[in-house]
Parts: structure tokens; C-alpha cells; sequence
């Protein structure tokens, strides 16, 4: 029968430790033994030499001092050979005192007059002195007669300080030996504290591991950072995390899309890669609040800023662009109606009117009303199209004017308006008109005598806009701060936050180098001038292009003349088609704009 394979629970208890806390206790301790043991040998490899020279210099030291006694030297030149000689009763006792192992001296034909082993003097001796009988003072680990020993040999001289013989110090090898033995246990002990020492610091920074990593287990840490990748670079939100004084510390993909950054403003401070704005605001927590609405370049985006434990925080965005666009389809469409519901009203008014006319036989009555409506609207239509060649500036007007009609309010078209059909960006100038006239719209909302009056002129290449009401005004404190994103003093809208129009108008504005201004108007309410460079293909107008100049100013919901005769700017019923037509363009010019 074959051996069944080993379970997984088995398998991991025989294996290292999951937990991050034990896997980086058991390595400290392994490093800091391993370090200890390499630290012993290092510190034993050099120490059997050191003493080894410590008793060869010991060996030498006596040797020197036994040769320097004059006496020895005498009694070596008038004795002879003893075991009670003088020479071996000075030799034995220099020995005892410095506890050689041997002091032998012997004359110049390697014959001993002193010994520890008193058969041995009158000998030869067992090793070569010829170095020392030269002159030379030797030393090294040798083996003689008493065993292997560390010797020193120095040259004995007469008083004329001729060779007369030699002295020959042994040390015992065996009492070398024993002290490295004896520093053994000493040094164990110092090997031991340090690995205690080192596991205790090991133990600590292994606690400090644990919090750090929450007890986890480098497989799940690695899992987690994959995963973390994954989510960061795969969700459709922004996310940018900052340090506690401002750095920007991560940036995933869709928040490098929407703020227009790349990897490098990683580890940069947030205020120096976007700039000053709003966004950086919202981004650094100078601006508080829950779903804040900032604009960065053309995009529209709703900002959540969390702070962390470590004093950061790490911000989410998401792109509101086209939900915005919905949300203004959505207004225009509503528009539209309203616009729609006002001609129906009026349409059936005027159709009740021929109606009663033909039925009272005033056949040519009804026909002349019937002219007369149908004059009004061409005359309509043409006054906005001679002005502005731009089939969706004056389809935006044309709808716009319905608008206001149904509120009580005139929309007049300013005498100087002269805008030629060589626009750059259309689109992003039905933008600025759309949403000035809508807040001059609601400012005089409900005001006696409510009147907005557009200006659209060209200069050379240069577009100029300026859009007056008759509203309250704006503050002077406040000129400024209505062009900061989220800033509104308009109820919400049930699709979105309101405080974008208007920043849209001076980013467009200043992306062409222009410029965006609210000033107060001629007799009251506001005045905003929008200044656009370079917005038309061509400077001025050709020959075949002259725009017909205008009669006046449009009249009221009252029928007040103001500056001249011209008709007032609201379509009529009678051509419903056109009209339905006007209208539906002017609802995909304001899809642009608000």
C-alpha cells in the first residue's frame, strides 16, 4: 500500500511559521546567533597567536635578563658543568621566579651548564642554537626535551662582549594553551549577552511588525498589495493619497486621467502639480464639506477628502462630466417644453382670435391678422440671423427668447451685435451665452420691467460678449467669487449641485486667453463681459457678408418701445414647423451651455 500523502495542516506545522511576527523573530534570532558565532571564531582565530607571541616575547624578556647578569657570564668562563654549579643555582632560581619551564645556558659548543633536569647538564643540547651563537636573539614554539615549548634565545657575552655562549628560555606550550582554554567561558559569556541582547531586540521589533502588519502573514501582505494594485489602478474613481504636510504620496490611473497628472507628481508637494485653484482646495482640506464640486480643465468633478491616522489623507474623485451634460440636456429639454407650452398657449389664442374672426364674417380682418402674425415672427427671425451668421448662437436666442417671453421677461439684442460664421469653437461660445443669458434670466426673474439685453461683436479675430440685466446686481466683494466652482446662490437641481456655469464661462474664457468679468451695468443690476481672442478664423467681415445694422433695441412684454421700432425678439405661432425646428436647435446649443 502506498503512503498517503502528508495533509496541508501537517505540512505547514513542519514548515516555517505563516505569522509575519514569528517568521521575523525566528530570522532576528538567527541573524543576531549567526553574528555572535562569526564574532567568536573571528575573536579565537587571531587570540592562539597573540598568546603564542605574548610567550615567545615573555621567553625572550627572561633569556635577555639572564644573559645580562656579568656573573653567569664569569662563572660559565672559570666552572665547570654541575648539578651544583653556580650557573644552574642562578638559572634555577631566575626560573622559579618567572615560572619558565626551562633556563638553560650553554657555551659555545651547545653544551648545557644549567638544566630543570639535572642529567641533562653537562649534555649537548637538543636544538639548534647556531642563530643565538651568532648573535641573533631568536624566538619560536619548539619541542625539546621537556615537550613543545615557546623559546626566546639570546646570545651570553663576556665583559669584552665576545660570544662566550648562549641562554635558551622555554615556556611551557601546555600553560598557552590552558589560558585560551580559560578565556573560553569568559568569551561565551560576552557571546551569550549580545545573542540575548539581540533576540530581546528582536523580539521587540518583531511586535513592532506585528502591529504594523496586523498580525498578517507575508503571503496575505503580498496577496493584499496585489490586490490593492488591482483595485487602485482598475476602479473608474479617482484616488490621490497625501502625506501629513501635503506631498502626494499615491495617484492611481483615473485620478492621473482626471487632473491631468502623470506618476512623476508622486512624492511632489500637491499645490506645485496642480496650482492654485479650487481643485487643490477641495484635494489639501482648505475647503471642507461632503460631495464638492470642483472643475479641472473641461472636466466636472465631485471631490471626498478622509483624513488619516498618520495626520494624511487620501481624497476620491469621480468624473460628473457627463452626468452634468445629461443633467443639462434634461434643463434643456425641460426648456424646450416651456418653450413649447407658451407657443401652444399663445398659437391657440391667436388661432381662437381668426376663429372668432371668420365666424363674424370679417373675412378681411382675419386675413390681415393672419399677415400681421406671420410678418412679426419673419421679422423676428431675420433680426437675429442678420445679426449673427452662427446657426447655433441664433437658434440658442430664438429659444431663449421664448423662454424669457414665457417669464415676463425681454430679451433684446444690442444694436453694436455684429458676429460673423467664422467661429472656432461654436460650440464652446454657445457655452459662455448659454449660461450668462439663463442667470441674467433668473436674476430679474419677478423684477417690474425685466429686461436682458446680449451683445455679441467681432474685433479683428476677437470675439466680445457682454450680457446686462436689470437684476438686483452683484456686490462688489462677491464679482470674484461667483466664478469659484460650487459657488451659487441658486437652489439645487433634483440632478446635480449647482456653482459650475459660471466657472465654465472663465475656464473657456481663459483656455483662450481671454477673460471673464462681472461688473455693475448702466442704471443698475449686472453686466458680464466675456472677452474671447482668437475665436474667429478670420479677421472682420467680407463684402458679401456685411451683417444689415439694426433698427433698436426690441421692445418689452408691454410693448414699450425703448430705443427704436425694431419687433420684439419672440418667435411667433403661425410658421409652427420653423419655429419647432428653431427650437430643437436651440435645445442642442444649450445641451453646451449652463
Amino acid at each position: 500500500m502506498g503512503m498517503s500523502p502528508t495533509p496541508p495542516a501537517r505540512r505547514l506545522r513542519l514548515g516555517l511559521p505563516r505569522r509575519a511576527f514569528s517568521q521575523v523573530l525566528l530570522m532576528q534570532v538567527a541573524i543576531a546567533a549567526g553574528v555572535a558565532v562569526l564574532a567568536t571564531g573571528l575573536f579565537l582565530a587571531p587570540l592562539s597567536a597573540q598568546l603564542d607571541d605574548e610567550a615567545m616575547h615573555r621567553a625572550l624578556a627572561i633569556a635577555q635578563t639572564t644573559a645580562a647578569q656579568p656573573q653567569i657570564a664569569r662563572d660559565l668562563q672559570t666552572t665547570l658543568p654541575s648539578v651544583n654549579g653556580p650557573v644552574q643555582v642562578a638559572a634555577e632560581r631566575i626560573r622559579k621566579a618567572s615560572k619558565a619551564e626551562y633556563v638553560v645556558v650553554m657555551n659555545t659548543h651547545w653544551v648545557r651548564w644549567s638544566h630543570k633536569d639535572t642529567s641533562q647538564i653537562g649534555r649537548v643540547v637538543s636544538t639548534d642554537p647556531s642563530q643565538a651563537l651568532a648573535g641573533e636573539d631568536v624566538m619560536e614554539i619548539d619541542s625539546g626535551t621537556l615537550g613543545r615549548s615557546a623559546r626566546g634565545k639570546v646570545p651570553l657575552r663576556d665583559a669584552d662582549g665576545h660570544i662566550i655562549g648562549a641562554v635558551s628560555v622555554g615556556i611551557e606550550y601546555d600553560s598557552v594553551r590552558a589560558r585560551l582554554i580559560h578565556s573560553i567561558p569568559g568569551l561565551l559569556a560576552y557571546a551569550g549577552g549580545a545573542l540575548a541582547v539581540g533576540a530581546f531586540a528582536a523580539y521587540l521589533l518583531s511586535r513592532r511588525v506585528q502591529r504594523q502588519t496586523r498580525d498578517l502573514a507575508f503571503s496575505d501582505i503580498s496577496a493584499l498589495l496585489a490586490e490593492r494594485e488591482a483595485m487602485l489602478h482598475g476602479i473608474r474613481e479617482g484616488v490621490i493619497a497625501l502625506d501629513r504636510v501635503g506631498r502626494v504620496r499615491l495617484l492611481n490611473d483615473e485620478a492621473q486621467r482626471l487632473l491631468g497628472l502623470d506618476a512623476e507628481a508622486i512624492g511632489q508637494p500637491l499645490d506645485d502639480v496642480l496650482g492654485p485653484g479650487r481643485t487643490t482646495d477641495v484635494l489639501a482640506g482648505r475647503v471642507t464639506g461632503t460631495d464638492l464640486l470642483t472643475v479641472r480643465g473641461q472636466r466636472v468633478l465631485v471631490a471626498n477628502r478622509m483624513p488619516t491616522d498618520d495626520g494624511g489623507a487620501v481624497a476620491t474623485l469621480r468624473d460628473r462630466t457627463e452626468l452634468e451634460q445629461l443633467g443639462r440636456e434634461l434643463d434643456s429639454t425641460h426648456g424646450l417644453i416651456d418653450a413649447l407650452r407658451a407657443q401652444d398657449h399663445e398659437h391657440a389664442n391667436r388661432m381662437h382670435t381668426v376663429l372668432g374672426l371668420l365666424e363674424l364674417e370679417m373675412y378681411d380682418d382675419a386675413v390681415e391678422f393672419v399677415g400681421e402674425v406671420v410678418g412679426d415672427h419673419r421679422v423676428t427671425a431675420e433680426q437675429v440671423t442678420e445679426k449673427i451668421h452662427d446657426p447655433l448662437l441664433a437658434a440658442l436666442l430664438v429659444g431663449k427668447a421664448t423662454v424669457a417671453a414665457e417669464r415676463g421677461v425681454a430679451l433684446w439684442v444690442a444694436d453694436g451685435t455684429r458676429l460673423p460664421d467664422r467661429l472656432v469653437d461654436p460650440r464652446g461660445l454657445v457655452t459662455v451665452v448659454g449660461n450668462l443669458v439663463d442667470n441674467a434670466l433668473d436674476a430679474v426673474a419677478g423684477t417690474p420691467h425685466a429686461r436682458v439685453e446680449v451683445e455679441l461683436r467681432a474685433e479683428g479675430r476677437t470675439a466680445v460678449l457682454r450680457v446686462r440685466d436689470t437684476g438686483p446686481g452683484i456686490p462688489a466683494e462677491r464679482r470674484e467669487l461667483i466664478f469659484t466652482d460650487g459657488w451659487s446662490t441658486k437652489k439645487p437641481p433634483a440632478h446635480g449641485k449647482r456653482g459650475i456655469g459660471l466657472s465654465l464661462v472663465r475656464r473657456l474664457a481663459e483656455r483662450q486667453g481671454g477673460s471673464a468679468e462681472a461688473a455693475e451695468a448702466d442704471g443698475g443690476g449686472a453686466e458680464f463681459t466675456v472677452v474671447l481672442p482668437e475665436a474667429l478664423t478670420e479677421a472682420g467681415l467680407g463684402p458679401t457678408e456685411s451683417l444689415v445694422p439694426a433698427e433698436g433695441l426690441m421692445p418689452g412684454p408691454e410693448g414699450e418701445s425703448g430705443r427704436g421700432p425694431a419687433p420684439e425678439l419672440v418667435p411667433q405661432q403661425h410658421t409652427f414647423s420653423q419655429n419647432t425646428t428653431g427650437a430643437t436647435a436651440a435645445t442642442t446649443a444649450e445641451e453646451e451651455s449652463r
